[in-house]
């Protein structure tokens, strides 16, 4: 029985209750050379899957759990479901969920970078169309987040930024090009069409105009001329305020800011693509007497402002440094990090930040890509299932650690991986097949999906005690939406399934779930 026909079969009365649904298009899978598969689409098909877990009513949904599974074996966001009730309680795999709540969720999205974007329009109308609702739609996994590169960045097909035009101080000749105005405020003016939730946009520059910078050159190592409260630094400020204003005259408001993509990038000789060098010094003091006083004068004092934007090595110093200066603080909203160097640096940075600065200050993961550093040819993996449970567990991890969402990087690349003005290719969420007008929906489309999809921006994550150990294979977290909405997402890595027991000390009677081999898991209930 397919997940839509079973859910529909189980819940027949609630569906009665709350009108007709119709049943969710299924995964077209196509198998390549990896050890899953992916989701085939085109201009005129396109899986689907809308959310229908009923809401309270006569029919007591109380007495019910909802299950969302996808696994490496084909499985794609398929529904199942049961009752609480006298079950055997699984000794070995124990979750009990406590009564502290922690973070609250921001959300998930993806990045509208010129390469995502130029590989929209390389896709027939309606094709580019399906790729746009498969992120954004009710039908879709509803991304909330998006981030846009002021200018250029490597994921572009040139060297560019928003005022070429040496010793503009004044920012007379400031312009967006045609990588914003053809490609991507189209896709985001898209985007926020087919949406129905509220879509959170946040800017992040590479790099200065090359004539603002030490060394006179979009790349490699150079920082902005002058010291903070000179006149290259108040220009640098106002270039994020033209930013502001000239997205919002398209009729985009952006919800925030980074005062810096990986601002330690800039500080190495040849690094090789756009970059802007900064310590934590530096930036502290650009915020406090340029930056934040330029967005406040202009009428953004509202826009996020995030520090850091790169490897959580560099907490929690770098945050310390910053927001224990009140005149820096008082501008600062959040603070973003990267995950490139997280199989090194241990979450206890992440825990370090959270103590210090997280009752006022969010932490959310900004940048996140697959690709295989030592051979091009093996970057781009159509149906690779690790990469999809890296993402799942990196942002499991991120999760538990005060995180407050996750962004990943392109949301969608050529088969190469492209394009990249640098050929620093990567994989991709989604990956677009112009030649033939359709695109392949990843695992790690799937695993942002069970986050991106269940858990709404103001969820906050709830403690939870288990018996399991970091080797066991088997990890989860958990979420409270309102006062009675819980969603909890799990990952087995093993590869034999394992069954689970998930306590939730105000129902009677528990969750007992036999988890499959390599598979992802989002569990839905109401508290009565």
């Amino acid at each position: 029985m397919s997940g839509c026909l079973l859910f529909q079969y189980s819940f027949a009365v609630f569906l009665i209750l709350q009108g007709a649904v119709d049943c969710d298009i299924p995964c077209a899978a196509r198998k390549f050379d990896q050890d899953s598969v992916v989701c085939v689409c085109n201009a005129t098909y396109c899986d689907t899957f809308e959310n229908t877990v009923p809401t309270p009513g006569p029919a007591n949904p109380y007495a019910y759990w909802y299950a969302t599974v996808t696994t490496r074996d084909g499985l794609r966001l398929s529904r199942q479901s049961g009752s609480f009730g006298d079950h055997p309680t699984h000794d070995k795999y124990v979750f009990t969920i406590g009564n502290t709540t922690a973070q609250s969720i921001l959300g998930f999205g993806g990045a509208f970078t010129d390469a995502a974007t130029m590989n929209m329009n390389k896709l027939s109308a309606k094709a580019r169309d399906k790729l746009i609702e498969a992120y954004f739609a009710e039908t879709g996994i509803e991304y909330n987040l998006g981030r846009i590169p002021m200018a250029s960045c490597d994921f572009s097909e040139r060297l560019y930024s928003y005022d070429d035009s040496v010793g503009d101080l004044k920012l007379e000749k400031f312009n967006l090009t045609e990588e914003d105005l053809i490609y991507k405020i189209p896709a985001i003016k898209d985007a926020m069409r087919v949406s129905r939730r509220k879509l959170s946009l946040f800017g992040s520059p590479w790099s200065s105009p090359f004539w603002m910078k030490t060394n006179n050159n979009m790349t490699g190592k150079g920082k902005i001329k002058g010291a903070p409260g000179g006149v290259y630094h108040k220009t640098w400020a106002n270039y994020f305020v033209k930013f502001l204003q000239s997205y919002k005259d398209h009729g985009i408001d952006i919800w925030g800011l980074t005062a810096q993509n990986e601002p330690t990038d800039g500080n190495f000789k040849d690094f090789p693509f756009q970059c802007l060098g900064w310590t934590p010094e530096l930036q502290r003091d650009f915020i406090a007497k340029d930056l934040g006083p330029a967005l406040e004068a202009s009428g953004f004092g509202h826009v996020k402002l995030m520090i850091l934007d790169d490897q959580r090595a560099s907490l929690p110093y770098w945050a310390e440094i910053v927001l224990n200066d009140t005149k820096a603080a008082k501008y600062v909203s959040g603070i973003a990090v990267h995950w490139f160097e997280d199989l090194f640096v241990p979450p206890t940075a992440l825990d370090l930040t959270y103590e210090q600065f997280g009752e006022k200050f969010f932490i959310l993961n900004t940048e996140a890509d697959e690709k295989d550093w030592l051979n091009k040819n093996k970057t781009v993996l159509l149906g690779n299932w690790h990469r999809g449970e890296h993402y799942f567990t990196d942002i499991i991890q991120d999760l538990k650690h005060g995180v407050s969402g996750w962004v990943d990087w392109n949301m969608a690349l050529d088969m190469q991986g492209g394009p990249n003005l640098v050929e620093n290719w990567a994989d991709s969420a989604i990956i677009v097949n112009a030649e033939k007008d359709e695109f392949y929906k990843q695992p790690m489309f799937y695993a942002m999906a069970h986050f991106s999809k269940f858990v709404p921006a103001g969820s906050k994550v709830i403690s939870h005690e288990n018996n399991t150990s970091e080797e066991s294979g088997v990890d989860g977290v958990f979420f409270l939406q309102g006062e009675t909405s819980m969603i909890a997402n799990f990952v087995n890595t093993n590869e034999k399934g394992r069954d689970i027991t998930i306590i939730d000390p105000t129902m009677v009677g528990n969750i007992d779930f036999h988890i499959p081999a390599k598979s992802f898991v989002t569990f839905n209930w109401f508290r009565e």
